[in-house]
């Protein structure tokens, strides 16, 4: 084994991360990086040729089509006001319940992550209509604002996750069997934070009120036709992924025309709100891709300069199962989720691992999803968790940050009873990925 490749490996990853901390963009950082590394390190033809040729392959992936496809079918939903309608009828089934604010917000959360794959989009605009309703009735402002924003965190998993879909372009794994594997985790993962709720509330009174609201059954059903936008649009995803009939790449540009369809059709938007969704979707889809050009970047550098071989030696030679390396990935996302987004740990991380994962004969579908919850958790973990700045950039009212921080808490240990759950039976994250046609 080289341990002068180990060392000079751990030193790119280290600069790569100073720049970051420097305030350097990530996709800028890692390309950087990458290639004076590449230039110094292997040759400067190659370096050459790798900056030259890597962009090119990557743009002209056809599947990488579903990236920009998925963020406009969520943000036309967003903006439509398909969400609103999701909030309220689940605030007709669930409001009564002491809590219920709270398990609304986590139960529309995860139906709306059924049609939007970013976790920011479905914080930002719970945080618009569910907090003030929180305050107002009395609800702790810390543990109502980690709700929304732990909540958010369920489109990471449900599909259409975005997350999935850069997993899949990093480590060439099969975009549609990653984004089947995601659904009963993020059932799971929602039935355990609304369980989670039931229990704290009676617990620590001062988490929400009693609640004498009653509604009627008659009403109750009435607003199931609220819901429709998002059950067809849903079923059109994951139905077609499933079944076969529609391939992942085309699936996200079914679900942009439906809910453009659904918009237009309930005159909830115009052509001038429609051209600001495309270019707001533009905006979104060229920050993603230079990021993961950048982390293409820097994994060809690692293989080139033989880190990635090297790394597996070292793992093999400790004689390190799977069991202890899974438990030092949890420990190193848990470290690093609290200093990076998450599309910065998959890009810096996933190169590396993942080539150790298929040497240690791990399953690399029940792995991408344990990746997935524990990326889950980076974006609520202070001092750099994305969803916390997104909800209190939503908020026009005075939420104390310390509040927040330890309103995520109780949620982060909902996430970590999930994470064990899954990895005591992996089934729930392999079964629907190994059944669909």
């Amino acid at each position: 084994m080289n341990i002068d490749t180990v060392i000079h490996g751990f030193i790119a990853i280290l600069a790569m991360i100073g720049l970051v901390g420097f305030g350097v963009h990530i996709g800028i950082a890692l390309t950087l990086v990458a290639f004076v590394g590449m230039a110094v390190l292997v040759s400067p033809s190659m370096a050459l040729v790798t900056v030259k040729t890597v962009p090119y392959a990557f743009f002209s992936n056809y599947s990488l089509v579903i990236v920009p496809m998925f963020i406009l079918m969520g943000i036309v939903s967003s903006e439509a006001g398909i969400m609103k309608d999701l909030y309220n009828a689940m605030h007709k089934w669930l409001g009564r319940f002491r809590g219920g604010l709270l398990m609304v917000t986590v139960a529309a959360s995860a139906a709306f992550g059924a049609v939007s794959g970013s976790t920011i989009v479905n914080a930002t605009v719970f945080t618009r209509i569910a907090y003030p309703q929180m305050v107002r009735l009395g609800y702790k402002p810390g543990i109502g604002a980690a709700a929304i924003a732990c909540a958010g965190t369920l489109a990471s998993l449900i599909p259409p996750s975005i997350t999935f879909v850069i997993y899949a372009i990093l480590t060439e794994e099969s975009i549609g069997q990653l984004l089947m594997a995601g659904l009963f985790p993020g059932i799971l993962t929602t039935i355990i934070y609304m369980v989670g709720i039931g229990v704290c509330v009676r617990l620590f009174k001062d988490w929400a009120p009693d609640s004498s609201e009653r509604i009627s059954w008659s009403e109750k059903f009435r607003s199931l036709s609220q819901v429709w936008p998002v059950m067809v649009l849903s079923s059109l995803i994951i139905g077609g992924i499933y079944s076969g009939i529609t391939p992942p790449s085309a699936a996200g540009g079914v679900g942009a025309v439906g809910a453009i369809i659904i918009v237009f059709l309930q005159r909830r938007m115009n052509l001038s709100g429609l051209w600001d969704c495309l270019k707001t979707t533009v905006r979104i889809t060229s920050i993603l891709c230079t990021v993961v050009i950048g982390g293409i970047l820097f994994a060809r550098f690692l293989t080139a300069m033989g880190f990635i071989t090297e790394l597996v030696t070292l793992i093999k030679s400790l004689g390190i199962g799977q069991f202890q390396f899974l438990l030092l990935v949890i420990v190193l996302f848990l470290f690093l989720g609290m200093f990076l987004d998450t599309v910065s740990i998959l890009v810096i991380t996933i190169p590396a691992l993942h080539p150790i994962v298929t040497n240690l004969g791990i399953d690399p579908i029940w792995y991408a999803v344990i990746i997935v919850k524990l990326l889950e958790i980076a974006v609520v973990t202070p001092p750099v968790g994305i969803n916390l700045f997104a909800v209190i950039a939503a908020t026009d009212q005075d939420l104390p940050i310390g509040e927040l921080f330890k309103g995520v808490i109780p949620f982060v240990i909902f996430d970590l009873i999930t994470i064990f759950i899954l990895m005591l039976f992996p089934a729930i994250c392999t079964w629907l990925p190994e059944t669909m046609f």
